[in-house]
């Protein structure tokens, strides 16, 4: 039978607005007026069509006000009608004046990267990745011999993406007072040691963190460690999938929570589609970074 108040509550309740009431945060940089992106830890939801629609980017997870309820409490419909009900025609308390933003241009990756300033000693990147991140020297030489990190303006470092032509084609960008991904790049794989020959692949959520794992394991032999840069898009699963190597082992390094979660199971799908081992790594802090700054080495 047809159900007037669903439809009522569809109309009447901002996805937005469940949102901020379950304490999710707009993350303003990455949104624009038709797409407003919100953050819970790892986990990501991004409301379209004026708050009448979402979508789960990092799974697929998808669907209107009713749906969004039973994505964040779980539960039946009539679940999410009681949770509903107290917020029909509630406005959402964040309401940014966005611009509206163009296609972002592909960049040139290979040129821009190439003419990017080294990360080196003395430098801020240096000092943010050694001082703050707490990264070992040895761990950052590595990385610079591999050609894999730049520095941007107040001491962002980037951390270079490739697709399976080894080619850069975006970057990770982290620093002090900026985190994100290059505008116009393409978000694959950052990873770290020679991975068409690796055993064992363990893959995080951030090239820092694949960095501190790697550091707090000492560099295992015959092992890569790679970053999705926070996401698993279409273009990240099919480097990933174009370039392991057989008879490899999939390690899913993720932070601990829900995100982590739902990431790692997206990459045991890939590993079993593969004919590939698998296995969980957790670490026992949020993520690996924290880990290693808590001084577990």
């Amino acid at each position: 039978m047809h159900d007037r108040e669903l439809d009522e509550l569809r109309h009447g309740v901002d996805c937005r607005a469940v949102l901020e009431r379950a304490g999710w945060k707009l993350d303003a940089a990455e949104s624009t007026k038709h797409a407003a992106k919100y953050r819970s830890g790892a986990e990501i939801v991004i409301v379209t069509h004026e708050g009448k629609g979402w979508f789960d980017p990092l799974n697929d997870g998808r669907g209107d006000v009713i749906a969004i309820a039973q994505h964040l409490w779980g539960g039946t419909i009539d679940h999410a009608r009681k949770a509903l009900r107290p917020m029909a025609g509630i406005a959402t308390s964040i309401t940014p004046a966005f611009r509206e933003r163009s296609a972002q241009a592909p960049i040139d990756a290979a040129r821009t990267w190439a003419k990017a300033h080294q990360v080196r000693p003395g430098s801020q990147g240096w000092a943010y990745l050694t001082d703050t991140r707490g990264l070992p020297v040895a761990t950052l030489e590595r990385a610079i011999g591999a050609g894999l990190l730049r520095e941007g303006i107040y001491g962002t470092v980037w951390f270079q993406h490739r697709k399976s032509d080894g080619r850069p084609c975006g970057w990770e960008m982290r620093g002090p007072k900026y985190n994100g991904f290059a505008k116009g790049g393409d978000k694959a794989l950052f990873w770290i040691g020679e991975l068409v020959s690796a055993q064992r692949i363990p893959v995080a959520e951030s090239a820092i963190d694949a960095l501190s794992l790697a550091t707090l394991e000492g560099w295992h032999d015959r092992t890569a460690y790679l970053s999705t840069g926070g996401g698993f898009g279409p273009t990240t699963a099919d480097t990933l999938r174009a370039m392991l190597p057989a008879g490899a082992r999939i390690v899913a390094a993720t932070d601990r929570g829900h995100g982590g979660e739902l990431l790692a199971d997206r990459l045991h799908s890939l590993a079993d589609a593969a004919g590939l081992a698998f296995s969980r790594k957790r670490p026992d802090a949020k993520d690996w970074n924290e880990q290693l700054t808590d001084g577990d080495l």
